[in-house]
């Protein structure tokens, strides 16, 4: 595929995109941007969903790891299935009976404005950096396949692609959102079932055959039940997938805002119970995308598989899998990452107008004034950490991503669930110092367990450890006090 085919699908694809954002955001003032005027279909937001909460690190990096772990990342999934579950149980009806618009003022409400501001804070940096990661593959895939054929320096690739998001997302924000990553969630879900769909053609593989070749081969192995102190031994990937699905979602403004946008409570847990169950079959169907890249390249032995396993299936999709394959792929990743991007961009700037600028007590031309500066700064915050992480990243990005939520993540499970728990209050100007103490100490009890723990060695299950550690500093400062709001 040229440069310039290359070029002429994104600029349509990006001129769609504008399209529909001036389609939403006409009459959009700052209640528009943050909650969609609460008029949003639940089946148009959970299937939009599906593309924010995948991004590209699934695209990409879920099937690169199927090279090493098989289906193991399963376990994860299976552990995401029950933190959704708990979500739309638990703390939907208390966002929805408390009509939060930040997710964060239940914090203030229950435990004070130390809590709160706390809260807050530690999603900002939080979802600051783990979209700037997932963004980051969306601008590689570009630049490799584009911007580097013109000789455009990465970080100009960066500054493009932010931009564009910025142009579409500035006015109608989160109603807008929940169309745009409808549309980019179609080109998703297209992107990969023609993948498999090519590749297991080029294998001369029916549905069936496809099935028992991979069942077969050394990339089907889905439990890893045999050494307990492993980093992918089940029960730690089980739990860390829930725990993480119930901070990374349901404890994450991004998320949540576009749920809270579906005008009633009913409606929402419909959004969230459909949306996990598509959200199991798209990752089982990466998965299988994963394997069947694998057996392609056995298939083919005179194909040099790449440094990175991130890039085996860019580098396939564009040069060997047809120009269906390749066409759709580009739409694929752009669309997941963009749909990730977008919705962190709104999440991240309401959360801050919110909880940090004040704005129920400012008027509306003052709010859209900030909300236009902040907009912008987290744009440009996301183009700092993308051009410093390429510069240092070592590892799959999607390790990467979720090694820094256990410990960002962490923080926000103590908080929320000491508030759920107890009828206990905090001294509240203690509770800033025990959510950074306790990512440190599991930082540290992470990094010398396989020496004083018999060799246990710390994988996505870190992030409860993290959430205890802040539990239990916050019952250490506490003092006995009925909850101002309770479940």
């Amino acid at each position: 595929m040229t440069p310039t085919l290359v070029a002429t699908i994104m600029a349509v694809y990006f001129g769609m995109l504008i399209f529909i954002a001036y389609l939403t955001s006409r009459g959009a003032d700052t209640n528009t941007f943050f909650t969609g005027n609460r008029q949003s279909p639940w089946y148009l937001v959970a299937f939009g969903m599906i593309g924010s909460s995948l991004s590209g690190l699934t695209f990409i990096s879920v099937p690169g790891k199927v090279g090493v772990y098989g289906y193991g990342y399963f376990q994860v999934i299976m552990g995401n299935l029950v933190g959704y579950w708990l979500i739309l149980g638990v703390l939907m009806p208390l966002y929805y009976r408390l009509n939060l618009v930040s997710i964060y003022t239940y914090l203030e409400q229950r435990l004070g404005t130390a809590a709160y501001k706390t809260g807050a804070f530690f999603f900002v940096v939080s979802r600051t950096i783990g979209s700037s990661l997932r963004l980051y593959l969306a601008a590689t895939v570009l630049q490799l396949f584009l911007f580097d054929e013109w000789n455009v320096p990465f970080y100009v690739t960066v500054a493009i692609t932010i931009l564009l998001i910025w142009v579409y997302t500035f006015k109608g924000g989160v109603k807008t959102i929940v169309w745009t990553d409808s549309f980019q969630t179609l080109f998703l879900v297209s992107a990969v079932v023609i993948a498999v769909w090519q590749i297991a053609s080029q294998l001369g593989l029916s549905p069936g055959a496809m099935v028992d070749t991979i069942r077969n081969s050394n990339y089907s192995k889905m439990f890893y039940t045999d050494d307990p102190t492993a980093g992918n031994f089940f029960l730690k990937e089980f739990l860390g997938g829930v725990f993480i699905t119930l901070t990374m979602t349901g404890m994450d403004q991004e998320l949540m805002q576009k749920n809270l946008t579906v005008k009633t409570l009913g409606g929402a847990q419909k959004n969230m119970f459909w949306f996990s169950l598509m959200s199991v079959a798209m990752n089982l169907l990466f998965l299988t995308l994963g394997a069947l890249l694998y057996l392609y390249m056995e298939a083919n032995p005179d194909i040099a598989m790449p440094a990175s396993r991130d890039h085996l299936f860019p580098m396939l999709a564009f040069d060997k899998l047809g120009l269906a394959v390749s066409i759709f792929f580009l739409l694929g990743i752009t669309a997941s990452s963009y749909a990730s991007a977008d919705s962190a961009l709104a999440g991240l700037t309401t959360s801050f107008c919110i909880d940090f600028l004040d704005f129920k007590n400012k008027d509306e031309k003052k709010k859209r004034q900030q909300k236009f500066i902040v907009h912008l700064g987290f744009s440009l915050l996301f183009l700092l950490i993308i051009v410093i992480f390429n510069e240092i990243n070592k590892q799959s990005v999607i390790d990467a991503v979720l090694t820094i939520a256990g410990y960002t993540y962490g923080p926000l499970l103590g908080l929320f669930s000491f508030g759920l728990l107890t009828k206990l209050q905090v001294r509240g100007k203690l509770v800033p110092i025990v959510c950074v103490l306790s990512p440190a100490v599991t930082y540290l009890i992470a990094l010398t367990s396989t020496q004083w723990l018999g060799g246990y060695k710390f994988g996505l299950e870190v992030i409860l450890l993290n959430g205890i550690l802040t539990f239990l500093g916050l019952l250490f400062i506490s003092k006995p006090k009925e909850a101002r709001v309770t479940i």
